[in-house]
């Protein structure tokens, strides 16, 4: 498959940094399908410009930030950087009620980044390296659309049941064990877990799973290799996963 987009992904707990120079639309398609995944993001036109759709509007960058599990198409043009932070971390928890405030999109101010877009530009155009300076850079974009605010407590037990998933991402999971470990019943874990994430626990695990393969994909393994690795069933799975969370192929995305 013809190469769509190159660039890096470095990952660190509850978040990712995604940065990729896209061609010109005549080769790269004009947008994304519409896609959507559990985390929040925040894109920013480093050295180009896109556009973000949602159901019933646009928002043009250099700045934007779409809710967790939205559903978004996403028009890229030039040197693009995706900050990908979890919903259910504290900074994301900040960063959902400041930014967004129940709305599904919403443009951000440049000037509340500082240099940093100029800093992941020229850590992206570095030789060489392993993806450190891009992850520092990427925790102080947190910090700064975090703020000093105090985000709202999540419940200990849905934390303990993601941690437990999160490192048993090998073997078959269901609701009925996530319950038993927090000595909660079926039903009671079930609620209370798609009242703290938004997810059912199956449709959570298929993100955990989706962020673990991004992870061993984005170290230099093959698809199959982060497919396998990431617990899914095959590697078709995981590509048809991957379109229908990012809206792309995994193939047409080449890693430095």
């Amino acid at each position: 498959m013809t190469p769509l987009a190159h660039g890096r992904i470095v990952l660190w707990q509850g978040a990712s940094l995604w940065t990729f120079d896209v061609p010109p639309f005549a080769i790269a398609p004009k947008r994304t399908d519409f896609h959507a995944h559990h985390a929040i993001q925040v894109t920013l036109a480093l050295e180009g410009r896109f556009e973000l759709h949602v159901a019933d509007r646009s928002v043009p960058g250099p700045v934007a930030v779409v809710g967790a599990d939205v559903r978004h198409a996403f028009e890229p043009q030039g040197l693009i950087s995706l900050l990908f932070v979890e919903p259910e971390s504290p900074a994301g928890r900040v960063v959902s009620s400041t930014l967004l405030a129940d709305e599904p999109v919403a443009a951000v101010p440049l000037d509340l980044l500082g240099t940093l877009p100029v800093q992941i530009s020229a850590a992206f155009r570095a030789p060489g390296g392993d993806g450190g300076p891009l992850r520092d850079i990427g925790r102080s974009m947190i910090e700064r659309l975090a703020g000093d605010a105090e985000p709202p407590a999540p419940d200990p037990r849905v934390q303990t049941t993601i941690a437990w998933a999160a490192g048993n991402l090998e073997r078959r999971l269901g609701a009925s064990e996530a319950a038993r470990n927090v000595g909660l019943s079926v039903d009671r874990m079930s609620h209370l877990f798609v009242e703290q994430t938004g997810l059912p626990f199956r449709t959570y695990l298929l993100w955990l799973r989706m962020t673990k393969a991004v992870e061993v994909y984005a170290a230099g393994a093959s698809l199959t290799e982060a497919a396998h690795e990431a617990g899914f069933a095959d590697s078709a799975h995981f590509s048809r996963t991957f379109r229908r969370m990012f809206g792309v192929a995994a193939a047409a995305l080449r890693l430095a």
